[in-house]
């Protein structure tokens, strides 16, 4: 990662450490860790380690990329599309920053329904990410990695041009869904809507595959 990508990824990391350090003594020793379909909480945990879930997932998510450039082997390095990888790794950690912001907030606020803008949230994410998904080029971790698309660069490509269409609209689309429908279908539907994205993606890449290797354009 570049310098600035550094600063900024560490500099989400340590806000949200400080923000639960901050928070910790103000708030009672039970607070809501899980919700259900309806919304409702149905369960709570202890303070000392709910309260900085989240930053832990935050600080090793933030560990796991700065390692992965390392990790990557030579032909399939992540080094090839660094401003892209530096973007999905500063969405990521602003995506659990976010989960962690609305956990906070119904700590301190007592039981609220966070459903909602929690998969709001995971959807715009997700339809961020896809809109870059078209720069990505062939590595281990990060895009649409199948055994047809590791295998083809054309394949590659062609995958992920899809697919950042398909992630894109389907996270618009989930994140409306999230708002606007009725408690249960406000999970479901963008959930379904994810999900057939990603199918489709895997999908296209195997047809894709097989269409290109029957044309004798796989060598």
């Amino acid at each position: 990662m570049t310098r600035l990508g550094w600063i900024v990824s560490a500099s989400l990391v340590a806000l949200a450490w400080l923000s639960a350090a901050l928070a910790y003594p103000q708030l009672p020793e039970q607070i809501p860790t899980h919700w259900n379909i309806h919304g409702e909480i149905d369960g709570y945990g202890a303070k000392w380690w709910a309260l900085f879930l989240t930053p832990g997932i935050m600080l090793g998510a933030f560990l796991m990329f700065l390692a992965l450039p390392w990790l990557s082997p030579r032909q399939f390095a992540v080094e090839t599309f660094r401003p892209t990888y530096q973007f999905i790794v500063v969405a990521v950690l602003l995506l659990i920053a976010y989960i962690h912001g609305l956990l906070l907030w119904a700590a301190w606020s007592g039981p609220v329904d966070i459903s909602r803008a929690l998969m709001a949230g995971i959807c715009l994410a997700l339809a961020v990410i896809g809109n870059v998904l078209g720069k990505v080029r062939r590595n281990f971790f990060v895009g649409i990695r199948t055994p047809w698309t590791l295998a083809s660069e054309r394949v590659w490509i062609d995958t992920h041009r899809l697919a950042a269409w398909l992630f894109v609209l389907a996270g618009m689309a989930g994140a409306v869904a999230a708002v606007v429908l009725s408690q249960v279908l406000s999970f479901a539907v963008p959930f379904a809507l994810i999900i057939a994205a990603a199918l489709a993606s895997v999908v296209y890449s195997l047809v894709h595959y097989k269409r290109l290797e029957r044309q004798g354009q796989i060598n």
